[in-house]
């Protein structure tokens, strides 16, 4: 093991013996936040000092046989110093990247709800569909999971597609598992409004955003606009006779959302405010990332919406991930929802990029 490792891990163990006296601390239990976060640092801290500690002791048993190897002529001493050795060594090897992975920083958004945006790219009437198509797939795969999932916002187009669609996603590890599907899909097909049959290619984006609390991000009333107004469906037809439609525009940073697919105007103001919270969090956390991002292209990628990611050819039943080139066929399956045959190799291909990172350091 690398020496900046064993460095962090006496540091983890100097914080296991902090949070343990913190969490004694009859203040700390006064403030109900602090104690949750304190109590879930410490049951992380306390697993990779755990595992520290059985890796130290491992260590000192391989020690010890080693020597016994070399001082002992005994055939029967040697015999069981061969044995505890050879027994030794492979738990040492199984302890040592079971602590690697400990020792990967979490994503703090992992356990959050997540806010699915799915905007038709280019392609025209096409690029709808094919939004629609994205937007189905991940619903079934929600619904394969167990999730909740909630329409926050959608402009359907006159042949059931979505120049855009906005959903919001409710379930254990939501944003982690689905984090790397932000950034282009291009589909290859030929459209149903095609009549000479040939194979057109269009694009959809994603953004995948962690649900803010509004503890996090902070909006002054004074730096909204909010807008009401008529609700209007495919083609223009009204589909409400009141204002119930809500545009807020951040004044800030000109983030503009729309809602209009509740008929009570307080519902699309509250969902409207999801969204919107969601949108400036992520803007925040870009704007932190960028100089990280610069100095260091990972191997799956940011998740930028201007980043092609996928590929979904039709005629040859294909998908293909360009971050990582994986290439499966099985394209109907995972427009059924079965995306985990994409998600797992992706979320695999990003630990091994930062336990390259950790060992660098």
């Amino acid at each position: 093991m690398a020496g900046s490792l064993i460095e962090k891990l006496g540091a983890f163990e100097a914080r296991y013996e902090e949070l343990g006296e913190r969490l004694g601390d009859p203040e700390t239990v006064k403030d109900l936040d602090l104690f949750r976060s304190l109590s879930k640092e410490f049951a992380r801290v306390r697993e990779i000092v755990e595992e520290s500690r059985l890796y130290a002791k491992l260590r000192r048993d391989l020690e010890e046989a080693n020597s016994l190897l070399a001082e002992e002529n005994d055939p029967e001493i040697l015999e069981l110093a061969r044995a505890e050795r050879d027994e030794v060594q492979p738990a040492i090897e199984a302890a040592e990247a079971r602590l690697q992975l400990l020792l990967l920083p979490p994503d703090p958004n992992d356990d959050k709800n997540t806010i699915v945006e799915i905007r038709a790219g280019t392609g025209g009437e096409e690029a709808s569909l094919f939004a629609a198509d994205l937007y189905r797939m991940y619903t079934r795969y929600a619904e394969g999971r167990g999730w909740k999932i909630e329409l926050l916002g959608s402009t359907p187009t006159d042949k059931g597609g979505f120049r855009e669609v906005v959903i919001g996603v409710e379930g254990g590890e939501v944003f982690r598992r689905l984090k790397f599907e932000s950034g282009t899909h291009r589909v290859q097909r030929v459209p149903v409004t095609e009549a000479s049959g040939r194979i057109h290619t269009s694009a959809a984006t994603v953004a995948v955003l962690p649900e803010a609390e509004s503890v996090e991000i902070d909006i002054a009333a004074n730096d909204l606009r909010i807008d009401v107004y008529r609700s209007s469906g495919p083609g223009g037809q009204s589909v409400n006779t009141t204002d119930s439609a809500v545009r807020i525009t951040h004044l800030p940073t000109g983030l503009v959302v729309t809602c209009q697919d509740e008929k009570s105007q307080h519902k699309n103001r509250d969902k409207a405010m999801k969204v919107l919270r969601a949108r400036l969090k992520s803007k925040l956390e870009q704007e932190q990332q960028q100089e990280i991002a610069a100095a260091r292209k990972e191997m799956v990628g940011s998740g930028d919406r201007s980043q092609r990611i996928r590929t979904y050819n039709f005629p040859q039943g294909r998908v293909t991930d360009h971050r990582i080139g994986l290439t499966l066929y099985k394209l109907p399956e995972v427009m059924a929802g079965d995306i985990d045959v994409l998600i797992e190799p992706l979320t695999e291909a990003d630990r091994v990029a930062r336990l390259d990172a950790l060992s660098a350091e």
